[in-house]
């Protein structure tokens, strides 16, 4: 695929990096970090956020954590820890009943875990994927709110936004939610999380994902400064990410907030001064 001639700085919140076989087979996508690099250099992203994939039900994530930041050292990369935990991300009356008798399993994340990874310099913040691997106890969200880094969410029909509302945002830490809340394709779920923007000051939103043109502009229009481009690589080649930005009916200058400034000012490390 050709790359890319636009001019713009682009700064990517939302890739992943599977760093090894069995990931590939859990996620059934293959994308190794030279691939990732090139197809971001294509599309003009000169700095991306990387997590690991879903792992097996039952199986921690400190292992491929590590993984990636090893693997994004001397890369364009800024590795998320992702994290996981015993409560249920519906908000059905059973799933309500199943979480008054959580128990946190080995597998799940602990308080010490998200504080060694927040004092790692080769780790940024934090990722969650509640629909899949459930959501953290308090005591681990409360160490997230001391830690105050960035957390991406994938949020979603699985996990709606007034479960976002309920669960998480009650906490003083920076959420940006994956493909503004409404994946895959739920334009009344956009909506509904564009609405939230008005109440929370830490909440962000990012692009991937979104295949809506009124729901992009919206954002950016009502919104320019909680806006931030995710790409959703590798489900979605950079190039395709960017040109759904480009060819919106919006100035250049909120393309230039999406694209770079706003991401830059949620996450210190995707400033110009953190280019290779």
């Amino acid at each position: 695929m050709l790359g890319l001639e636009h001019g713009f700085r682009i700064v990517d919140v939302h890739a992943q990096l599977d760093p090894d076989e069995e990931s590939v087979i859990t996620h059934g996508r293959d994308i190794t970090p030279e691939r990732l690099e090139r197809e971001m250099h294509q599309a003009g992203v000169v700095r991306a956020i990387v997590s690991p994939g879903r792992r097996p039900p039952g199986e921690s994530y400190l292992r491929v954590n590590n993984a990636v930041a090893r693997l994004s050292v001397d890369r364009p990369f800024l590795a998320f820890a992702r994290l996981n935990g015993p409560r249920e991300a519906g908000g059905t009356p059973i799933d309500r009943v199943r979480n008054l008798r959580t128990e946190r399993a080995d597998h799940h994340t602990r308080p010490d875990d998200v504080e060694q990874y927040a004092y790692d310099d080769r780790f940024h913040g934090f990722r969650m994927e509640p629909a899949y691997d459930g959501i953290p106890e308090a005591d681990v969200l409360d160490q997230l709110e001391r830690a105050g880094q960035p957390v991406l969410v994938d949020g979603g029909a699985a996990f709606p936004p007034d479960r976002l509302e309920e669960t998480l945002l009650a906490y003083e830490f920076p959420v940006v939610l994956g493909s503004f809340g409404g994946y895959p394709l739920e334009t009344g779920l956009m909506h509904e999380t564009l609405g939230l923007l008005e109440e929370y000051d830490d909440l962000y939103l990012d692009t991937s994902a979104v295949r809506f043109r009124d729901v992009l502009e919206t954002g950016l229009l009502e919104h320019p400064d909680r806006v931030l481009f995710g790409s959703g690589v590798p489900d979605v080649h950079p190039n395709v990410a960017v040109m759904e930005v480009l060819t919106l009916d919006v100035s250049e200058d909120l393309m230039r907030r999406a694209f770079t400034k706003n991401a830059s000012r949620v996450i210190p490390g995707l400033a110009a001064g953190a280019d290779l």
